[in-house]
């Protein structure tokens, strides 16, 4: 990539979203308290938070705020990980567990507070967001949510399959699982807004600066870029699935512990107002129980804003629009005719539990990766938890699940054959429970 020149995916939000900040490179000898690799949702939101503590910080970014995963993905808010529930959570990590799941379950509520006191407009709408199950056998998925969440103080509910028809337009569903503090946005938006926001509280942000490596010198982290280097007291690197892409030596380990899946997605024309009120009427966020996700909200436009999975040779982008149709036109019949004005992608950070890895780098070092797709609403109050652990908040009062990089093996081979997992996928969401 042209360090100078940043390439922005052809995708709805580059197209709808005003400009963001102009931003230097890091050029020469810098030095700040706290260093952040990555200006994405976890960087910038741990740069906010030091701010608003008074501790100087600086980011440094290898293209521009947004640019990777941040703002990219379909801008559900979801405040719970794909598989893993409150049990999962803390039978392998636990009482640390117990505070990382009460993170987890405000954190939608945390970004919409943050975006709201900083006046961030990101299409932001907090209308809940809902998993439906695909077949009767996954009700049994919805009813353990239901009940291990609700334990935790979570605004949730079990839907009904008349329910869930009623939420959703479409009787394609068998009822399920509803948390009312979840919604959607414009995550570019969300990732520019937050820039702004960290800018106007007097911290640094570098751009179309890749980090190449760090390493401890004289007491102090030192990160370097082709045209120059800063140092601090702390360091922080958070670049998720994007942690191999500029520089297979900064973070090795981290970057070969997950797995860097391509996901798509895609947004329709705008739907007529008609047709709009009688899909997903109330504008929730939805992501079903399938392996392939069946997912949709609506942006700001009433585009209908979904997304798929393709293998093999060929155009994928049309293929995956041929797709995309049928499966809309089967879960909603009354849309009618598809037109699809934008696709995209953007990798998401897969690790083999489904749980995030959240690391001690050394002395006042951190690193996390593994949001599996769910990282924007956990990003939020994971970027404030990461700026509590270098300003020196003890351990047992940080919700911050610490453990030891554990690459997976074959890396390379198994992300050339990760694509297949769809294959698998498929065979399992055509199964009954």
């Amino acid at each position: 990539m042209n360090t100078t020149d940043v390439r922005w995916p052809d995708s709805l939000w580059a197209a709808a979203t005003p400009p963001g900040p102009d931003l230097p490179e890091l050029i020469g000898t810098q030095a700040a308290d706290v260093i952040v690799i990555g200006a994405g949702f976890t960087g910038l939101s741990t740069a906010l938070h030091l701010r608003e503590a008074g501790v100087d910080v600086a980011i440094v970014e290898a293209a521009e705020p947004g640019w990777g995963a941040s703002g990219r993905n379909n801008g559900q808010v979801i405040p719970t990980l794909s598989r893993p529930d409150p049990d999962d959570i803390i039978a392998r990590h636990g009482a640390v567990g117990e505070r990382f799941v009460g993170m987890l379950r405000d954190s939608a509520s945390t970004l919409f507070e943050v975006a709201q006191r900083y006046k961030i407009e990101a299409e932001q709408e907090q209308a809940g967001w809902v998993q439906p199950v695909h077949s009767p056998g996954r009700i049994k998925i919805a009813e353990r949510r239901v009940r291990q969440w609700s334990n935790y103080g979570a605004p949730v509910d079990l839907l009904s399959r008349e329910q869930a028809r009623d939420m959703l337009g479409s009787d394609a569903w068998y009822g399920g699982f509803w948390n009312r503090t979840g919604g959607h946005i414009n995550p570019l938006a969300l990732a520019r807004g937050l820039a702004r926001a960290v800018l106007g509280l007097g911290a640094r942000i570098y751009a179309r600066s890749p980090a190449e490596s760090f390493e401890r010198r004289n007491g102090k982290w030192v990160v370097k870029t082709a045209k120059g280097e800063i140092s601090g007291r702390s360091l922080v690197v958070a670049t998720n699935a994007y942690s191999g892409e500029f520089s297979k030596s900064l973070v090795p380990d981290i970057a070969t512990e997950v797995m860097p899946v391509l996901s798509w997605q895609m947004a329709t024309q705008p739907l007529s107002d008609n047709v709009r009120k009688t899909i997903i009427p109330g504008r929730q966020a939805m992501s079903d129980t399938h392996g392939e996700l069946y997912f949709a909200r609506y942006d700001a436009r009433n585009r209908l804003v979904t997304g798929g999975a393709v293998i093999g040779p060929g155009n994928k982008a049309e293929r995956l629009k041929a797709r995309v149709t049928e499966r809309l036109q089967q879960l909603w019949p009354q849309i009618g005719e598809i037109s699809f004005d934008y696709v995209w992608n953007g990798y998401v950070g897969m690790t083999t539990d489904f749980l995030p890895r959240i690391h001690r780098l050394g002395p006042n070092a951190f690193g996390w990766t593994g949001c599996n797709g769910r990282a924007v609403a956990l990003t939020i109050p994971l970027g404030g938890e990461l700026a509590k652990a270098v300003r020196g908040v003890p351990e047992k009062e940080l919700a911050l699940p610490f453990t030891e990089p554990v690459p997976i093996v074959a890396h390379g081979l198994l992300r050339k054959l990760a694509p297949l997992m769809l294959l698998v996928y498929r065979r399992r969401d055509a199964r009954e429970m």
